[in-house]
C-alpha cells in the first residue's frame, strides 16, 4: 500500500527537510527541545491514561461477571430430595408427643 500525503504522493527525505526548516524557522531553535519535551510528555501521559482505562474496563467486566454469576447461582433450581416413605425422626417425634396426650 502505497503512502499517500494529501493525495499528492509519498513524503520523501526533501518534504521532512523542508518541514523541519519550516518548523525551526517558526519556533526558533531554543524552542524546539522544549517542544519536543512537551510532546513527549503528552504522549506519556496519553499512555498512561489509555493503560488505566483499559485496567479499568477489565477490572469492570471481571466484577460484572462475578456478580453476573452469583445472581445467576442463587437463581438455579436446587435438586430436591425425593422423600421416602418413612418419617423424619422430628415427625415421627410430634406425632408421638400428639399420642401421648390423647
Amino acid at each position: 500500500m502505497e503512502n499517500i500525503f494529501l493525495g499528492i504522493g509519498g513524503i520523501g527525505p526533501q518534504e521532512m527537510i523542508i518541514v523541519f526548516l519550516i518548523v525551526l524557522l517558526l519556533f526558533g531553535a531554543k524552542k524546539i527541545p522544549d517542544l519536543a519535551r512537551g510532546i513527549g510528555k503528552g504522549m506519556g501521559e496519553f499512555k498512561k491514561a489509555k493503560h488505566e482505562f483499559e485496567r479499568e474496563i477489565q477490572m469492570g467486566e471481571q466484577e460484572g461477571k462475578r456478580e453476573w454469576d452469583r445472581v445467576h447461582k442463587d437463581d438455579a433450581p436446587k435438586a430436591e430430595v425425593p422423600k421416602s416413605g418413612a418419617p423424619k425422626a422430628e415427625e415421627a417425634a410430634g406425632e408421638a408427643e400428639h399420642v401421648a396426650k390423647d
